[in-house]
């Protein structure tokens, strides 16, 4: 299996994290602080990193200031949201759950639903994608 790396970006010109391979070791506290280090995190709502990228799953640490939301949306695929710090509300047309660090959720493909940071947050996506 070949290596892929991260593109590079303006934000991110290095262009040198490990996204796919046979084992992508990922440092969630290094990250965390990395994500809130950036001129993104300063300057918006929110600020995310994708860590893991291959055919079939796509894994996002994704952090939001406290009142951000993420409109209501759908995924194509499963997605499962684990917070890592701070505490969300997540919400579907039929139900409502505030989720705090430690805790997470599954939730199955095209169900609408939007997110709401009730604390300043961050939390782990992980998605399946169609190959």
């Amino acid at each position: 299996m070949e290596e892929k790396y991260n593109d590079s970006t303006a934000l991110r010109p290095e262009g040198d994290r490990i996204i796919d391979a046979p084992m992508v070791d990922i440092n969630l506290p290094a990250l965390m602080k990395q994500i809130k280090n950036e001129s993104t995190w300063k300057n918006s709502d929110r600020n995310a990193i994708t860590v893991f990228k291959t055919n079939g799953l796509r894994i996002v640490v994704i952090a939001l200031h406290k009142g951000a939301e993420m409109a209501r949306h759908t995924a194509d695929g499963i997605i499962s949201v684990q917070v890592l710090e701070g505490e969300l509300q997540f919400n579907t047309g039929r139900e409502s759950v505030e989720l705090v660090a430690g805790q997470m959720l599954a939730l199955h493909e095209s169900i609408p639903h939007s997110v709401i940071a009730v604390k300043e947050t961050v939390f782990l996506l992980t998605l399946t994608t169609t190959l």
